[in-house]
């Protein structure tokens, strides 16, 4: 393996096509590049190795995983004993210096995303970053601006594993061939609540030998240690505005990228929250969100203005059921979703999860013939970011098309924290009615941080 990391790019990328297969059923599908990709392995850095990082990094091990790093010794303790060659280090911007990683791989807390995304794009390394993809609706869109620039020289995914299997293609290809007409809404929900913040500032503790407290925080405000502040992943710190952004910004990058991909949505023009009052330190427990979208090009089942519709926590999940039963009637129990997507057509409705669909009203579709499966298989969630880094493709969940969701996500909490539905100008990525908002649309870096 030569030193040089150009020549090492140089002799991924020439030994392989350059460029990803794309695929047609309107601008809304895209493939996988089928090229057959460079034998030689990347080095990739893992920044989180405990939690999603220990799936994540699993999910490549076809490759030589080269550095670990984690604020928590016992982590990369666990970590090393499954890959004895690799580096370790307690901060992620040892990896981004290091020449001899090419690539990636992002699984530490919602608010370092970002910025250590943005640090590896700029140093020309791939990324696969999990969700979502930022903390803020600046960040989402400083990653699409920064992977636009980069876009045929580094390949990127959000962790979005879902957008790889088969049932969301069977769903997007039945929106596309019209199965129930042009569709006017869709409604996503999850039924995950948020525990209580109970104490906003912690009482300090002993920061145990070798936890590298200063980088958990990174950019957040300093505060004393305390264990509380992170221990149980990310159910436990996504309930703070701080560091998460709660059940939306965790399960609504899942969740809302099926509508998102098969009504070739993008920005909203405006934005209503439902839900409790909100809190400076907590994220709320239950939420009913309302995107509004124009129509848009490309496709008939398209061509009009469309509304997203986002439920959680008790109180949305009875929303949800209240608005929908009455309109798929007795071809499924609604209240037996846990989490779902339901497609509202002027011709009927299709209900569908990870893993399943339903068409009604029944008796309308049972003689429905499916369209033929239009959008190739996935390589695989992990295997596409891989090929498109070793062949100059685009994965599918690449930080234009992500980073566009999550910034559309990010926008539902911002009007539940300024209170008001929004009147979203996206060119200018300003809320054009309430400039108080603002100050939710970014946060401020700790010395040091910024991106």
């Amino acid at each position: 393996m030569t030193n040089s990391r150009l020549n090492r790019r140089g002799f991924l990328k020439s030994s392989s096509a350059t460029a990803a297969a794309a695929v047609a059923l309107g601008p809304v599908v895209h493939v996988s590049a089928q090229e057959t990709p460079s034998t030689e392995k990347l080095n990739l850095g893992i920044i989180g190795a405990g939690g999603r990082g220990t799936a994540n990094t699993r999910g490549v091990t076809g490759e030589n995983i080269y550095a670990l790093c984690d604020t928590n010794p016992a982590v990369l303790k666990q970590a090393k004993s499954r890959y004895p060659q690799a580096k370790i280090c307690s901060d992620w911007r040892e990896l981004i210096d290091d020449k001899q990683i090419d690539a990636v791989v992002i699984s530490a807390a919602d608010h370092h995303h970002a910025l250590a995304s943005i640090a590896a794009m700029k140093a020309g390394k791939h990324v696969y970053c999990e969700k979502p993809l930022a903390h803020t609706v600046e960040e989402a869109r400083q990653m699409q601006k920064v992977y636009d620039e980069k876009k045929g020289s580094l390949a990127t995914q959000m962790g979005t594993q879902i957008h790889a299997t088969e049932n969301y293609r069977r769903v997007v290809e039945l929106i596309a061939a019209g199965a129930i007409g042009p569709v006017t809404e869709a409604h996503v929900w999850c039924n995950r609540t948020i525990n209580p913040v109970e104490t906003a500032i912690l009482p300090e503790e002993p920061i145990p030998a070798g936890f590298n407290w200063e980088t958990w925080l990174g950019p957040a405000e300093m505060r004393p240690y305390n264990e509380a502040y992170w221990k149980g992943g990310n159910l436990n710190w996504n309930r703070r505005w701080e560091f998460g952004n709660g059940v939306l910004g965790d399960m609504g990058s899942h969740l809302i990228d099926l509508p998102f991909w098969a009504l070739n949505l993008k920005h909203p023009t405006t934005i209503y929250s439902e839900g409790p009052d909100a809190d400076d330190v907590a994220c709320p427990p239950w939420q009913a969100i309302t995107w509004e979208h124009p129509a848009r090009e490309g496709n008939a089942n398209w061509a009009k203005p469309t509304k997203v519709v986002w439920y959680h926590g008790p109180e949305g999940m009875k929303r949800r059921s209240d608005y929908l039963q009455p309109l798929v009637g007795d071809d499924t129990t609604i209240n037996k979703w846990g989490i779902g997507v339901a497609f509202i057509g002027e011709q009927g409705v299709l209900v569908a999860d990870y893993g399943k669909l339903v068409l009604s009203p029944g008796d309308q579709f049972k003689d429905y013939a499916a369209p033929e499966d239009r959008i190739a298989p996935s390589l695989g969630h992990y295997a596409e970011w891989i090929q498109a880094a070793k062949t100059g493709g685009e994965s599918l969940c690449n930080f234009s098309y992500s980073g566009a969701l999550i910034e559309h996500n990010l926008l539902g909490n911002v009007a539940h924290r300024a209170g008001k539905r929004l009147e979203w100008d996206a060119e200018k990525l300003q809320v054009t009615n309430a400039p108080e908002a603002a100050k939710f649309l970014t946060k401020s870096y700790r010395d040091g941080w910024s991106i």
